[in-house]
């Protein structure tokens, strides 16, 4: 009779590297589990401005989640928006029916804040999803071509032509400093000898950090070295420059016009609604609050994960010495961690037994790549930069993509990139947005 039994239903909204891990966690649990997302694949997003400045397509970078799943019989996926929660009932709602839950992990991640000037975002795209990083490759490469023409032309208009091959770089965070590195070097290497009436190497790459320094939550003597080498590349880079405007023509940046038909976006992320769905307590930058075990208070069947989590969490270092309780970072490890943590606490609450340990972090470091063969890594007591650190960045992330053909045809791209110094990836959509 028992084996009849409906087994428990778990939901898991977001299919980023919080809920497929706490969906692969619960491979082997009597659970039913339906994972939610507005997008059919999962992202690796610590790759995606690659897509976005063309060195790899998207496919390469992202994976359908039926395919992730398809041999883990217990989990069903739907392409669908979650637009609210009832934790008294117990119901997801999304756009045309609600689904009741026994067990609910929210992962659904942030997206780009604009502080206030939602208006900017037309102008200045964020880096997102694998639409936008076509939508920005579409721009890059759409204003060298709009160059080209305009030099073309007899009498030509070289401020407009500077306008068109200015890029500028809102947020010198990772995001930011990976984006201004790649295009410095596709207008000095991948696009040499491709135009007769410009000069890419002539474009001007401007990186505004309102802070005073660029990576501001790495060690200060990586972030001066990642300064650095991209002014050796080329990159124009501003600190203590607040954005105060963003337009077609530009953005006004400390009272000063700076003329612009390319502005990209990566100065800040707010967490997706799910506090106001719960109606929980959430920090400044609309993550919630959770417990040590990862749900919410008050609601003890509804975990919220990854960056959409506030979670303060003891952490040791790579080499396991411990540290007392940090508000982790978002980024992929604390969300893959999170992910299989609430996992082994749905299967041993139904096993009935003792919860396991209060969630603590394994902090295996942080890696920003600064060009084609620079980054930053800090191991927080080891600390280096250059080759080294790059190889390092090479070999975790394909380690972290998702499936060996991925990870194959990553290295064989890369491979054949860096020694041509050439971009795979030149074809691109045109942007009906996009003036230029």
């Amino acid at each position: 009779m028992t084996s009849n039994l409906k087994p428990p239903h778990v939901i898991i909204v977001g299919g980023g590297f919080g809920g497929l891990y706490a969906a692969r966690g619960l491979a082997d649990a009597h659970v039913q589990v339906t994972i939610l997302d507005k997008h059919n694949y999962h992202l690796f997003r610590p790759m995606l401005y690659q897509v976005a400045t063309g060195l790899l397509s998207a496919d390469e970078i992202a994976a359908p989640i039926r395919s992730i799943f398809c041999r883990q019989k217990n989990v069903e996926v739907f392409m669908d928006e979650v637009v609210g929660v009832d934790p008294q009932r117990r119901f997801v709602q999304t756009a045309d029916r609600s689904v009741h839950y026994d067990y609910l992990v929210l992962a659904t991640g942030i997206h780009y804040n604009y502080f206030g000037h939602d208006e900017w975002k037309k102008f200045a795209p964020g880096l997102d999803s694998v639409d936008d990083a076509d939508r920005i490759r579409g721009r890059i490469l759409t204003a060298f071509e709009a160059a080209e023409h305009k030099a073309a032309e007899s009498g030509a208009n070289h401020t407009e032509i500077a306008k068109l091959l200015t890029f500028v770089l809102v947020g010198g965070g990772t995001a930011g400093v990976e984006l201004a590195g790649t295009i410095a070097e596709i207008a000095r290497m991948a696009l040499t000898g491709d135009f007769r009436h410009i000069n890419p190497r002539e474009a001007h790459i401007i990186l505004f950090e309102a802070a005073p320094r660029i990576l501001p939550s790495y060690p200060e003597e990586l972030s001066d070295r990642a300064c650095v080498h991209l002014r050796e590349i080329g990159v124009d880079v501003r600190t203590n420059a607040k954005v105060e405007s963003v337009d077609a023509s530009g953005v006004i940046v400390n009272g000063q016009r700076v003329w612009s038909s390319t502005v990209l976006w990566s100065a800040g992320v707010v967490a997706s609604p799910a506090g106001q769905w719960l109606g929980a307590e959430t920090d400044r930058a609309g993550r919630v609050k959770v417990t040590a075990d990862l749900s919410v208070p008050g609601l003890p069947n509804v975990f919220v994960i990854g960056d959409t989590a506030a979670v303060v969490a003891p952490t040791r270092n790579l080499f396991g010495f411990r540290k007392g309780p940090q508000l982790l970072p978002g980024v992929a490890q604390p969300a893959i961690q999170e992910g299989k943590y609430v996992a082994r606490v749905i299967q041993r609450r139904l096993a009935g037994q003792s919860p396991p340990e209060p969630f603590s972090y394994w902090d295996k470091g942080n890696l920003a790549i600064v060009g084609r063969s620079f980054a930053v890594a800090d191991l927080q007591s080891l600390r280096f930069s250059g080759l080294v650190a790059w190889l390092l960045w090479v070999g975790v992330h394909i380690y972290f993509l998702i499936g060996f053909a991925n990870r194959l045809l990553v290295m064989l791209q890369w491979s054949f990139s860096f020694w041509t110094k050439r971009r795979g990836v030149r074809i691109f959509p045109r942007d009906p947005t996009n003036s230029t």
